[in-house]
């Protein structure tokens, strides 16, 4: 019987946001939380009752891609406009705000999107220290027409009369444009006005507070069960299996498992760290032929995550039948993994599966506990320093659940592994060695399985062509390639060709997310 799928939360949430399927969302939580602001993402239907029971001190409507007067069109519960408390919304949210209270929308003649200069109108507690003209991101075609009765302009552009306003007495106010985003230079000043000045934001949250909140409701969860959690050797699973050793001690049973995936040294340094540096009882599961076998023959990208998350848990349920006492696994789900892999805050899409999102099929009889699930990478890496994990494991790149498999174009096979391990090490050698390794969010080599023409000394090759993937980004949900110098990219090339038997070609891959994704699977 499968139980429910939750996270451990915070009993009280500074800020609230309603999230509308914008794919900014998450940078609202970014940007709070940036500013020491607790924030949490909730589906826009959440009850009055739900929300009332985090005692938020604001609320934010999200952006999204639907129109108000659309026939399915997403509300809220009405009752967040009678609780008191201040309430921004944001482009969609603006929209939203201005129907509720009586206003009126309409498509506009001229769509508004990208760059504009914000115009002041007049003072507001949600621009103090924010200059005039200044720049901002705009995404629209709806825009507001008519205000409701109370409301009015605080901010103009050049094509809507009404890029911000506000009702000061009810304290509600919306500005068509994404104060989130990078390119809306001073949005991050806009926030942390709502939240401070208008909202009363006073603490200060920070990650040792998080630590030990979850830390205690960790203990008082699990009581006297057992744990089990899966380690894949990166750093979110190495940061809850630390995290679930200091709560629980013993009761925790953290399992690696060995998937054939994984790159070259992988399980060695994964057994260094936890069984000697954090004198962890790690239990490793040889299970390469039990994935490899499975995956024969397998080219689809999404069958292939399918197959190695049912096999990691089929391992996962293997080793805890060796064991007394197990009521809950562990995982290392992420906030980002969250928004990509099922719309569970709301009409977002889907992007991609991954295996430790989901929940839990039937025939298992564990609670999940996923003490990160609400956290962004970098905000990972800080409590994984604070529960004393080495650095070198916490400034590792992300790597996927899916390992090396998703990294193959085509079938995985050990000769293709073999090659792609190597070449993925000369790579990663190399950017330790010139310093862009800790300058990168994150660097892989791919193996695409394309073969092309080459001449080794006297002699035609005809060989595998790899492609480097090295991105910048801030928490992996948005990512532009690094501009690596052209010397370090033509010694790694030379290296892998060189090096590698079997490769002939190396091209560098300078697609940004979006459009593109990181991994290529």
């Amino acid at each position: 019987m499968i139980r429910p799928f939750k996270g451990i939360p915070l009993k009280n949430v500074s800020i609230i946001v309603l999230d509308f399927g914008s794919q900014y969302t998450q940078l609202i939580a970014r940007r709070l939380r940036e500013e020491k602001v607790y924030c949490e993402i909730v589906p826009y239907y959440t009850s009055i009752e739900e929300i009332t029971a985090k005692n938020p001190k604001g609320i934010i409507l999200s952006g999204g891609p639907s129109s108000v007067y659309s026939e399915n069109a997403y509300t809220v519960d009405q009752g967040i406009y009678e609780l008191g408390i201040p309430v921004l919304g944001i482009c969609y949210g603006m929209q939203r705000i201005a129907v509720d209270f009586g206003g009126s929308v309409i498509r506009s003649d001229h769509h508004e999107y990208g760059k504009a200069e914000l115009k002041l109108e007049t003072a507001s507690p949600l621009f103090e220290k924010v200059d005039d003209m200044g720049t901002v991101w705009m995404s629209h075609s709806d825009r507001v027409d008519v205000l409701p009765e109370g409301f009015s302009p605080i901010a103009t552009s050049s094509n809507s009369p009404y890029a911000a306003i506000a009702n000061e007495e009810k304290r509600v106010y919306a500005m068509q444009f994404h104060p989130e985003v990078q390119h809306s230079v001073e949005g991050y000043l806009m926030l942390r006005n709502f939240a401070r000045n208008i909202c009363g934001v006073e603490e200060k949250w920070k990650m040792e507070h998080f630590l030990k909140e979850q830390i205690a409701k960790i203990r008082e969860t699990v009581g006297d069960g057992k744990v089990l959690c899966g380690l894949s050797g990166g750093v979110d699973s190495s940061v809850v299996a630390a995290m679930l050793y200091e709560a629980i001690g013993d009761q925790l049973i953290p399992v690696f498992v060995d998937n054939g995936l994984l790159r070259k040294g992988e399980r060695e340094q994964v057994e260094e760290v936890f069984k000697i540096n954090l004198k962890v009882p790690l239990v490793t599961v040889d299970a390469v032929d039990n994935f490899l076998g499975k995956l024969a023959g397998v080219s689809d990208p999404e069958t292939k995550r399918k197959i190695i998350g049912h096999t990691f848990i089929e391992e996962f349920e293997k080793e805890a039948k060796k064991h007394q006492g197990i009521k809950f696994l562990a995982q290392g789900t992420l906030y980002p993994d969250v928004i990509e892999s099922i719309s569970v805050n709301g009409p977002s899409e889907v992007i991609k599966s991954h295996h430790n999102v989901g929940g839990l099929p039937d025939w298992m009889d564990f609670q999940l506990i996923e003490p990160l699930r609400e956290l962004f990478k970098d905000e990972v890496r800080k409590i994984g320093l604070e529960l004393g994990l080495p650095e070198s494991m916490i400034n590792r790149h992300p790597f996927p659940g899916p390992g090396l498999a998703i990294r193959i174009m085509g079938d995985v096979n050990v000769p293709d592994l073999t090659l792609l391990r190597e070449a993925d090490a000369i790579l990663l050698d190399e950017l330790k060695a010139s310093g862009y390794y800790t300058k990168t969010w994150q660097a892989f080599a791919v193996l695409l399985n394309v073969k092309s023409v080459g001449v080794m000394g006297d002699n035609r090759t005809y060989d595998n062509t790899v492609c480097v993937r090295v991105v910048e980004a801030v928490d992996g949900m948005t990512a532009t390639f690094a501009y690596l110098p052209h010397d370090l990219l033509e010694r790694i090339s030379r290296r892998i060709i060189n090096e590698v038997d079997g490769i002939n070609r190396v091209v560098y891959d300078i697609s940004s997310k979006p459009p593109a994704t990181i991994e290529w699977e």
